[in-house]
């Protein structure tokens, strides 16, 4: 590298995921970049999340994977834990861990509930900005597996300008029909007014399409790095989204800041989408989908552009939705959701 290879906080949710975890985990144990430590939030689990992973840190479970092959030399992992108690108060055990490599420790955090994507990161970095030395945070969902050269070139990226707050890798679909090199994210600019996101390239097979880096308005948050000076002048996640829309308003309030967002190529991961919550087809994503729109234009939007997207909402998407729904695919409990989403969200918008 031509670079200094700053320190990295990688901070990955899991809730009732252990084998998306494992798998997501025993990749970016792999990669090249050698300056990080992995912070593994438990939101609650109520299956055998926290048994597996010991299991795994302990190299008693050989992960199978299309995207890699299992390595025994990392294991054993050794775990500092913490409940979240423990974590806001400023942890304490680092020590025990702070000279092994960062391919064999690991900090869990075991929160006592689920605090959703939104509070359940912002837990962890809460401790990493008082308890630890870094640069860059990372946020990683766990039903991801990254390729092992993507946090160098995210960080080579990101160290280039001292203007770049966010930048994000080349997203893949896990499995697309049987694919692994179909194209799922490679940046996107948002349209207030309608909140209509112009999602580049996806649904695209990759052919080195989007090889050129790309200022845009949004880095997904499944897997996005940003500065810690973009963190201390911008805040966290906002607890109220608790899941979804909530990395939308992060790259929003970083933009107002003056500070751009980049799409990496060279950067690549695969994300299987959605998996700990039943996929985009479930009533939970449906609900908060719908209902945060209305708190991110409540935050983000001119009165002209909320009044805007009033008017296209409810004279447009509301029934074409509700139509597609219901008659279309005959589906009342993701109706319904969608319906207290909206409610819910109109209600936001009077707070």
């Amino acid at each position: 590298m031509t670079y200094d290879t700053p320190k990295v906080s990688i901070i990955i949710l899991n809730w009732n995921g252990w084998e998306d975890t494992l798998e997501c985990l025993e990749s970016l144990y792999q990669i090249t970049y050698s300056n990080y430590v992995v912070i593994l939030v438990d939101n609650g689990s109520e299956d055998e999340s926290i048994a597996k992973l010991k299991e795994y840190c302990e190299g008693k479970i050989k992960l199978e994977s299309k995207f890699l092959e299992y390595s025994s030399k990392n294991k054993p992992i050794k775990i500092v834990e913490y409940t979240r108690e423990e974590a806001e108060a400023d942890g304490g055990k680092e020590n025990t861990i702070a000279e092994l490599p960062s391919n064999k420790k690991l900090i869990l955090i075991m929160n006592d509930k689920n605090y959703g994507f939104s509070e359940g990161n912002n837990i962890a970095v809460r401790y990493a900005l008082e308890v630890l030395t870094f640069e860059y945070v990372l946020f990683l969902n766990n039903d991801t597996v990254v390729d092992r050269e993507f946090l160098s070139e995210l960080v080579k990226i990101a160290e280039s300008n001292e203007k770049v707050g966010i930048v994000g890798p080349k997203i893949l679909y896990y499995n697309f029909c049987g694919r692994d090199d179909v194209i799922s994210f490679v940046g996107a600019d948002l349209t207030i007014w309608n909140l209509k996101e112009k999602r580049y390239g996806a649904g695209e097979i990759d052919k080195g399409q989007f090889s050129e880096a790309r200022e845009v308005d949004k880095i997904e948050g499944s897997c996005m790095l940003l500065k810690r000076t973009l963190l201390d002048k911008i805040g966290l996640f906002d607890p109220d989204y608790f899941t979804y829309w909530e990395e939308s308003d992060l790259c929003f309030r970083a933009a107002k800041k003056g500070f751009k967002l980049l799409y990496v190529p060279n950067a690549k991961i695969w994300h299987k989408e959605a998996t700990s919550i039943g996929g985009t087809k479930s009533s939970y994503y449906m609900y908060y989908m719908t209902k945060n729109q209305f708190l991110f234009l409540k935050k983000n939007a001119t009165r002209f552009q909320l009044l805007s997207f009033l008017i296209y909402f409810f004279g447009f998407k509301f029934w074409f939705i509700s139509g597609v729904l219901t008659i279309y695919h005959r589906d009342v409990r993701r109706a319904l959701s969608f319906l207290k989403g909206t409610l819910d969200g109109i209600r936001m918008l009077h707070r």
